[in-house]
């Protein structure tokens, strides 16, 4: 993402002007977008017109349109955003207050504008820009028959390409068969790996199975790389670490990044810290539970007391519909920084913030233990803590 401008005014209204310019962008925009917010940007919409003879054409025309936001869809396979609002600004084409979806294009500029730019949003819009964060390991689960082509950025964990190939079962006297399908099998995961997978930014391609299967993939990979004289695969056989996981199904994943190994080789990105933080949460849970909070109402009292080392929380809390959830999330975030605790944003879409929102989206790791009196609802959202 590129910020073109940005002008926010001292009670935190203002807008910025950004480009989206990767596919990772547009899950960044549909984390800054709320309903109420203020939308700027180029869009082709068709306009009837009629001729002196009484005929009727619609032309298409690009314009610029500004609308108030009320709806937000995003596609997370695709990448793609639709933003659904009212016009709130002269155009000849289009009516004030009329409905117009707009969608949002890769490299082309758009503007947002809110009545208060928070800190949560004024950091993702500092995230989005920083040319260090583009995505350096992908991943390749797979079983016999099944593989899945991930491709693993900080903030997403995004499936590029399912594969199923029906293998016939080996039949006694003849395997030919069997042979053919493990081939056509092969081929296909050859094919993604070279179709999705950018050798020049990527660090890391992770393969993982039970049994031997990532083993017997690689030999064959390698082989017609070899013949092929695909120097893309063969200058990167150093990158390619082969794992085992239960099955070839994008939920091992989550296997995967606890795998000691995973993490020495990831020990820099931000998904290797977010997996440390949460396996160090369950650890803590199991051998000192007043130290592992999770649920807004038990979060919040550790926030009080000046009790959390690390909060960790997921980004769909902050897209909340209502104003008062998200302000509420955003207040927890300020008061754990007051106390100099390390504040970790956990994507919805990567494995790590799937973990997280099996313990309602926040959890906290604590300084030193800490009794509280519990009302039953730990964990439970339905308490917001307010004052």
């Amino acid at each position: 993402m590129k910020l073109l401008s940005e002008y926010i005014e001292k009670n935190q209204s203002g807008s910025v002007r950004l480009i989206p310019q990767e596919p990772e962008d547009m899950w960044h925009v549909y984390n800054l977008i709320q309903k109420g917010d203020q939308l700027t940007a180029s869009t082709v919409r068709g306009v009837k017109s009629e001729s002196k003879t009484g005929s009727v054409s619609t032309d298409r025309v690009r314009l610029s349109l500004t609308i108030a936001i009320e709806d937000v869809f995003f596609d997370s396979y695709a990448c793609a955003l639709r933003i659904n609002g009212r016009n709130i600004a002269e155009n000849k084409f289009v009516a004030f207050g009329q409905y117009h979806t707009l969608d949002l294009e890769m490299n082309q500029p758009f503007t947002l504008g809110k009545a208060e730019w928070d800190l949560i949003s004024l950091q993702r819009v500092k995230d989005a820009c920083d040319i260090t964060r583009q995505a350096d390991v992908a991943a390749v689960t797979m079983q016999e028959g099944l593989a899945v082509v991930c491709l693993m950025t900080q903030y997403m964990t995004v499936v590029r390409q399912r594969i199923e190939v029906p293998i016939p079962r080996k039949r006694r006297g003849s395997t030919t068969n069997y042979e053919k399908g493990v081939q056509r099998f092969y081929e296909q995961i050859y094919r993604a790996i070279k179709q999705h997978i950018d050798f020049g930014v990527v660090k890391v391609v992770i393969l993982g199975s039970p049994g031997f299967v990532r083993d017997q993939f690689f030999d064959y990979m390698m082989a017609e790389a070899v013949k092929a004289e695909d120097r893309a695969i063969i200058e990167s056989k150093s990158k390619f670490l082969l794992v085992h996981t239960s099955s070839g199904h994008k939920g091992a994943l989550e296997e995967v990044m606890r795998d000691p190994q995973i993490k020495a080789r990831l020990a820099d990105t931000k998904s290797a810290l977010e997996a440390r933080a949460i396996d160090k949460f369950y650890q803590m849970l199991n051998d000192e539970p007043d130290r592992a909070f999770y649920g807004y109402h038990d979060v919040h009292k550790a926030a009080e007391n000046g009790a959390i080392g690390t909060l960790m929380v997921t980004d769909e809390l902050f897209r909340a519909a209502d104003v008062p959830t998200r302000k509420k999330y955003i207040r927890l975030v300020e008061d754990s920084q007051a106390t100099n605790a390390d504040v970790l944003v956990f994507s919805s879409l990567h494995v790590s913030g799937e973990r997280l929102n099996q313990l309602a989206g926040v959890a906290a790791i604590l300084n030193f233990p800490l009794v509280i009196e519990s009302d039953g609802e730990s964990g439970a959202e339905g308490d917001d803590g307010e004052e």
